[in-house]
């Protein structure tokens, strides 16, 4: 065998209590650590970079180890045969706290972490394992123990970039991987005339240089001393950090490029997530003789990620890891969400595997975004390459693709269903694109109030878990007995509602006390050297090259709400105007886009309000009448969307709870 698997389960405890899910009954969970050995030589896996080059037991295989955690009924035979692997976001546990509405935990084991039960009460094996090898243990992260990658057992050496954006006044000191979370790769040398600190005010603005002198490499170390000293600070020298002691300005962007070292073969975080589910899904005993906690012979496996993790998802498959190793497929369906037009790069020598995606703003340089971005083939017309994300039938999964504005804004969505010069693309039969109107990137199930942050606009504020729960019955059913999920839902420049900037300018109204972006986050071909496609990175910061990629977004109507794809309950019947995108404030990058927070605009309450403000919006009173009228509005939406398999019967009444009193104190609605 060219790969193996051995779980070491550690711990084994009552999930939620104990408490029974129906006719599933109870729950338990197991964590551990899987052990994994892999061939460098086998010909589905000589692609990841470096693994050449990792170190070697006697056997000749590659050793690295994985996090692990297993929520499944304490009767097996009462499961539904399916395994819902939970691509934790960088090493944090997400599923049961979407597809549940339950609170966010890395640590789901009280009865209040299993939030509405849904995933329990149909069944699932919810699986987590961690696949992100750079993070460093905390907040009950899971993570790996990779090997480093070296030249005949001499360290390797290159260039690393990374960036980083304070929101605070008075930090003076960061990693060098830009997140406390995440394991840097360490300067070969301590000179700081070795690298090179800039920042700039926006990214296309001229980087300033840092003279090497105002800075070190080094961190702040804080004690406590002796003899009534109180509290004391010291300054050490660190291959980790960066010391600025005049401070970080807010809002800026700062870069630094510097000779890194020892990168880890990062893209075995693939590896581990095929041969782990792969061994739950089919295998009987792992490598050391232990039964499969499942008992094997599972029926099918489904992935889901958001975020990161959705782009994971998407580049695991385009990498062809979604066959194992006997050429079984894996996942028999994902559920990719919010991962707009990226892919992971993982497969390249100094990785950073939390590296957010290119946005507006921030990280904006970054690579996540490249083609192929659909999953239909296509052509690159700036390169004259033809790719696609699908393109091993024996092995591809079925695939229901789900996005929110903010990807339209901020992470390139439209191309997932366009070519490169933004022309409606038909996707394959067994793909399903899905924007979900007028919400956000993450949209908290549990979120009670707005809040602002360094943003110009409340943040959006739309529910949208009931989908959740709607595609994962869709694509089980779509999987198990061939029933076709409700077709796609998107935005098409045939139709109108896929957009130029210059068109939604047009369209989108004129709101008291509301400025508008530009346009989405562009997305121009970056040059990061000739050796980019195999892995090897030799121009930080990259070049543009030559020619862009067409980035489209939807239309809106009267409100500003998103026309074209699946309308939550709270779109159909607003309370506001809802938007994928929201503006830096002052002194935090004014003007551009933030993150990935999207808006939420309070309509006018009454007719007066509206003609006091010049407000060009219908007014809450003239809409609805009363509260009565508002609820109506929102269960006759909520009940199309049952109707239409979009969304499940028991969120009805969920629904139609969340819109008592204008749904306040969500909603800012003053009657």
């Amino acid at each position: 065998m060219s790969t193996s698997v051995t779980l070491d389960v550690s711990r084994r405890r009552p999930f939620a209590d104990g408490i029974a899910f129906g006719e599933i009954g109870a729950f338990e969970r197991l964590d551990g650590v899987a052990r994994f050995t892999i061939d460098p030589h086998a010909p589905g896996d000589v692609h990841i970079v470096d693994l050449d080059k990792a170190p070697q037991n006697a056997d000749g295989l590659v050793e690295y180890s994985a996090d692990f955690s297993i929520i499944k009924p304490v009767e097996m035979s009462k499961a539904n045969g399916r395994i819902f692997f939970d691509y934790g976001n960088r090493g944090n546990m997400r599923a049961i706290q979407f597809f549940n509405d339950a609170p966010a935990s890395n640590d789901p084991i009280a009865a209040a972490h299993a939030g509405n039960g849904y995933l329990m009460r149909r069944g699932y094996v919810v699986a987590n394992c961690a696949w992100q090898g750079d993070l460093w243990p905390g907040d009950g992260r899971m993570t790996m123990n990779l090997p480093v990658a070296t030249d005949d057992d001499t360290p390797i050496s290159g260039l690393v970039r990374s960036e980083f954006i304070v929101a605070a006044p008075g930090q003076a000191c960061m990693p060098l991987s830009g997140r406390a979370s995440t394991r840097c790769h360490p300067t070969v040398s301590l000179d700081t005339a070795t690298a090179r600190l800039t920042r700039r005010r926006y990214p296309e603005d001229e980087r300033e240089e840092i003279s090497p002198d105002r800075w070190s490499f080094a961190r702040i170390e804080g004690g406590v001393g002796l003899d009534n000293q109180g509290a004391e600070t010291a300054i050490v020298p660190s291959d980790c950090h960066i010391l600025l002691p005049e401070g970080f300005e807010t809002g800026w962007i700062y870069e630094i490029v510097y000779t890194g070292r020892d990168p880890l073969v990062m893209n075995l975080g693939h590896a581990a997530v095929r041969d782990f589910v792969s061994f739950l899904k089919n295998g009987e005993k792992d490598a050391a003789g232990t039964p499969n906690p499942l008992g094997g012979g599972m029926e099918k496996a489904y992935a889901w990620g958001r975020s990161q993790t959705g782009r994971c998802i998407r580049d695991m498959i385009h990498q062809g890891f979604n066959a194992d190793i006997e050429g079984k497929r894996v996942f028999d369906g994902v559920l990719p969400h919010v991962s707009g037009g990226g892919l992971m790069w993982l497969n390249h020598r100094f990785a950073c595997g939390v590296s957010a995606a290119g946005q507006q703003y921030e990280d904006h340089e970054n690579i996540a975004d490249r083609f192929p971005f659909s999953y239909a083939e296509s052509t690159d017309h700036i390169t004259g390459k033809r790719d696609a994300i699908l393109k091993r039938p024996e092995s591809d999964p079925l695939v229901l693709h789900t996005q929110t504005g903010t990807e339209y804004w901020q992470r390139h969505g439209s191309l997932v269903h366009t070519d490169t010069e933004g022309n409606d693309l038909d996707q394959p039969d067994t793909v399903r694109v899905f924007l979900w109107s007028s919400s956000q990137h993450f949209a908290d199930p549990n979120q009670m109030t707005p809040s602002r942050g360094v943003c110009q606009q409340n943040n959006n504020i739309v529910k949208t878990s009931m989908f959740f729960r709607g595609m994962l019955d869709a694509m089980d059913a779509w999987a198990t007995d061939g029933t076709p999920p409700p077709d796609s839902r998107i935005p098409k420049r045939s139709d109108g509602t896929l957009v130029t900037a210059e068109e939604w300018h047009k369209q989108f109204p004129a709101l008291p006390g509301v400025n508008r972006p530009s346009g989405p986050n562009g997305l121009p071909a970056y040059d990061f050297g000739p050796d980019a496609d195999r892995g090897f990175l030799t121009k930080q910061p990259p070049e543009i090259g030559n020619g862009s990629y067409t980035v489209l977004v939807p239309a809106v109507d009267a409100d500003g709400n998103d026309i074209a794809g699946v309308r939550a309950p709270m779109v159909q019947a607003p309370l506001g105007t809802y938007t994928g995108w929201n503006l830096r404030d002052r002194g935090q990058g004014e003007g551009y886009m933030h993150e990935f927070t999207g808006s939420y605009v309070p309509l006018p309450e009454t007719d007066s309000v509206r003609r006091s403000t010049a407000d060009p919006r219908r007014s809450i009173v003239e809409r609805y009448g009363d509260n009565g009228g508002y609820t109506k509005a929102v269960v006759a939406a909520a009940k199309q969307l049952v109707a239409d398999r979009l969304m499940l019967e028991e969120d009805v009444e969920r629904v139609e709870a969340l819109s008592k009193d204008w749904g306040r104190p969500l909603h800012d609605v003053r009657l």
